[in-house]
């Protein structure tokens, strides 16, 4: 598919040569500052040196003293504690970390996490009941409840207080808990929004350890599993998320957690430094498997480790599950593209819907993902469980797939999520009807250029300027993540240094030239059709980002290329 190349221009070109020249760097970088919204010279220094002393006094939020009195009587009064949190990397995360400290003080607290084929998302009955019948008397709940009104209030009842540490959106109105930690709520004047819900779990220790004049470290060495769940959640990494990624990463890289070391033993990583793209491809898929295959009380058993050797029986068991999780996404996925290769009807629509009783329920979201980077356009793969049809939804850069399904919701029981991602369940008698609407209204809304992957290209650089202070200096735009992406540069009419070759099967590697520079070798993955074309000898435009390439101890950078224009 032809991909559309956008071109960022600089948002303010007289705040960029004020930077340039203040801060003795190209017009590039200072482009790349400016359109990230840093336009003086300390904002550039607060962001190239990102420091704990900037985060936020955790009791701005709202509620928070709160909290901390209730968590401080339960430890007084020696009461059962339940940490709760979701399934998912970000809720397992958080529920590690609040356990670990609070177990240091604490002998009567357990931690809970759903069953996501029995339960499902946030809050259950089946939760609220087992606190009840086990004599706990708190719950603290992460990364969910926001809108369990009808749990919180069931809880109550059962003589259960509750302190919600969410980051979603609330509703029209909040839960009956004793405390509601939220950034997103209106009347909450936290500075920043973006924290996960593993970071709000980080900010009640942090108070905790404020109130009661406790060694600030005792919060800190909590970092790098604070930074796998912000990678994980793929939240925006500004502001406090970034100064926590930052010293996330460096722990992750120094002194991880014997859970996280023992996930770090199993991976495939070879560079010696992980980065959130690392986290999101190494690390998280593994953390994610124990709860899509199993059980998440198994990724928390591992991330609350307190020996290696306890840890390498937690993470084989976890790397067995995501074998399976890797089989069952394959066979799945290979399944639904033949479904729409066979049928030209389906290969001619705007939207993808896919539909069979026995695909399992944890890899839908995935396999969703990945036939809408195969069609980019709006997919949802369904399956059937105890005879209800459930399915996961994603969508393209900027068609609100949640406005679509709501056009849809008189065909089904249920659906929630955002803009980009949704899940859904309906009857089976209306998977027919609800694939004929979906696709009306996908077509009766979606603009033709969203149905055209877009790559956002940050600037147009020649090669020239690819020098070792270029790169020393556009490694410290790190840790990259949302809002602040990895940069994508574009360089015109370069020309092959001998010939590209196809490797691994489909992807290309070539070295490129420019005026006749010193060249630079470069990798494109899944690019090996252009090989032909390139080794014909004419110019070609390649957009791509740089990267430091190690082989056998020896360090080199590298183009990593994302697109051709021959």
């Amino acid at each position: 598919m032809q991909k559309r190349w956008a071109i960022a221009s600089c948002r303010n070109p007289t705040a960029s040569q004020k930077l340039r020249d203040e801060l003795g760097i190209n017009t590039v970088l200072a482009d790349l500052l400016v359109n990230r919204d840093i336009s003086s010279f300390d904002e550039a220094h607060r962001f190239f040196r990102p420091d704990l002393a900037s985060l936020h006094d955790p009791f701005l939020m709202r509620d928070m003293d709160k909290a901390i009195a209730r968590i401080e009587q339960a430890i007084g009064d020696k009461e059962r504690v339940l940490i709760y949190g979701d399934y998912d990397v970000d809720g397992t995360t958080a529920v590690a970390v609040v356990y670990s400290f609070f177990r240091q003080f604490h002998s009567r607290l357990e931690y809970y996490l759903p069953d996501r084929y029995a339960e499902g998302y946030g809050i259950s009955t089946q939760g609220v009941d087992y606190a009840a019948e086990n004599g706990f008397s708190l719950i603290i709940a992460l990364d969910c409840g926001i809108k369990a009104l009808d749990k919180i209030a069931y809880a109550r009842e059962r003589g259960i207080d509750f302190i919600i540490g969410d980051h979603h959106l609330p509703g029209d109105r909040l839960p009956d808990a004793v405390a509601v930690l939220d950034p997103k709520r209106t009347d909450c004047q936290y500075p920043y929004k973006e924290l996960p819900g593993c970071a709000i779990g980080f900010k009640i220790i942090q108070a905790f350890i404020q109130k009661n004049n406790m060694d600030p470290q005792l919060c800190y060495q909590y970092l790098d599993l604070v930074a796998v769940g912000i990678a994980s959640d793929i939240v925006p990494i500004t502001g406090e998320n970034r100064v926590l990624a930052h010293y996330g990463l460096q722990k992750l890289n120094t002194n991880p957690c014997c859970g996280l070391q023992s996930l770090i033993d199993l991976s495939t990583h070879r560079s010696g430094r992980f980065t959130v793209n690392d986290i999101i491809f190494q690390i998280g898929p593994r953390i994610n498997a124990a709860g899509r295959i199993d059980h998440a009380k198994d990724a928390v058993k591992l991330l609350i480790s307190k020996s290696l050797q306890e840890a390498a029986v937690y993470s084989s068991s976890i790397d067995v599950q995501n074998t399976q999780r890797k089989d069952f996404d394959l066979r799945i996925t290979e399944e639904a593209l033949a479904m729409i290769d066979g049928d030209e009807l389906m290969k001619q629509r705007n939207s993808t819907v896919v539909f069979k009783p026995d695909w399992h329920k944890g890899v839908i979201g995935i396999v969703a993902t990945r036939l809408t980077e195969k069609y980019y356009r709006p997919t949802v793969v369904l399956t059937q469980t105890n005879g209800h049809v459930s399915g996961s939804a994603r969508s393209v850069v900027g068609f609100d797939l949640y406005e679509a399904l709501n056009a849809c919701s008189d065909l089904l029981d249920q659906f929630g999520g955002h803009k980009y991602a949704a899940g859904l369940t309906m009857k089976p008698e209306n998977v027919e009807s609800f694939q004929q609407r979906f696709e009306e209204v996908v077509s009766a809304s979606i603009l033709p250029a969203m149905l055209q992957r877009e790559v956002a290209i940050d600037a147009v650089l020649r090669l020239s300027d690819i020098e070792a202070k270029f790169f020393r200096i556009l490694r410290r735009f790190e840790p990259f993540g949302p809002k602040n992406e990895i940069p994508l540069f574009l360089s015109k009419q370069v020309r092959i240094c001998g010939a590209a070759s196809m490797v691994g099967g489909s992807h290309l590697k070539m070295t490129v030239t420019q005026d006749g520079m010193t060249g630079f070798e470069c990798i494109g993955f899944g690019l090996a059709g252009y090989v032909d074309a390139i080794n014909e000898g004419i110019p070609f435009d390649i957009c791509y980002t740089i990267e430091e390439n190690i082989w056998r101890d020896k360090r080199s950078l590298q183009l990593n290329v994302k697109d051709i224009r021959v």
